[in-house]
């Protein structure tokens, strides 16, 4: 029962911590989005995936953003919703993933209690955890991927991604970056638990439109466990597309 109870009383605790009250002051207008996810390109296909899990309702709708030929971005813990669409239009206008970061988080009060990667359409990549996201925060980089999580049970969880991200090259991408949440969750995940998850894959490349590039757009808004969901729904729409 006392470990059932921990992560709530943890993320209780945390209310009364300096850091959680001087975030407070942005939790009007941006979405709480405590999670892990993962950005990353498959340098065979060119193919650019961002998948995110999150104790928090459609995380989908706040964290994930991509589009075929320029790049996909991750935006959580105090998420800046328009982190997403500016951040690909920096990258469409020729910025790459770090001069596009940059730019978001200059003129940005909030930065230090933001989360965000963003990959570009070469496979560089550019990450920012702010010194206030909650503990255990953190971020590591890879060929062609980013790892990112904040308010985890531990500060294993992004190491833990990226090594089942390298270990699983062989797979196609989607099914990849869902190994790392995988992993992520397996290490102890979100200290408050799990609620929705969502996988977005886009081409390398643009054809006639945003409806053939989006090669997968899953969500799974509210479910006791949204990545067996995630994965239940690749594997329908993987029947269904083939």
């Amino acid at each position: 029962m006392l470990r059932k109870l921990f992560p709530f009383l943890a993320a209780l605790l945390w209310l009364g911590h300096p850091a959680a009250q001087a975030q407070s002051v942005y939790s009007a207008t941006d979405p709480l989005a405590h999670t892990f996810s993962i950005v990353a390109r498959d340098p065979k296909t060119g193919e650019m995936a961002v998948a995110v899990q999150s104790h928090w309702f459609s995380v989908g709708t706040s964290v994930s953003w991509g589009e075929a030929g320029v790049g996909v971005v991750a935006t959580q813990s105090f998420t800046n919703k328009s982190f997403g669409l500016r951040g690909l239009a920096l990258l469409k206008g020729g910025k790459s993933a770090q001069q596009a970061l940059d730019e978001l988080l200059r003129d940005d009060e909030g930065r230090e209690v933001r989360q965000v990667a963003i990959l570009d359409n070469q496979g560089r990549v550019a990450t920012h955890t702010g010194k206030k996201c909650v503990d255990m925060a953190g971020h590591q980089q890879g060929n062609q991927f980013s790892v990112q999580a904040n308010m985890m049970l531990n500060a294993t969880v992004w190491g833990a991604m990226a090594k089942a991200y390298e270990a699983n090259a062989a797979l196609p991408l989607a099914e990849r970056v869902l190994a790392a949440l995988d992993a992520a969750q397996a290490a102890g995940g979100d200290i408050r638990g799990r609620q929705s998850a969502a996988l977005l894959v886009v081409r390398g490349t643009t054809t006639e439109g945003p409806w053939a590039d989006r090669l997968v757009d899953l969500r799974v808004d509210d479910a006791a466990q949204p990545l067996v969901e995630l994965r239940r729904l690749l594997k329908l729409h993987r029947a269904t597309t083939t």
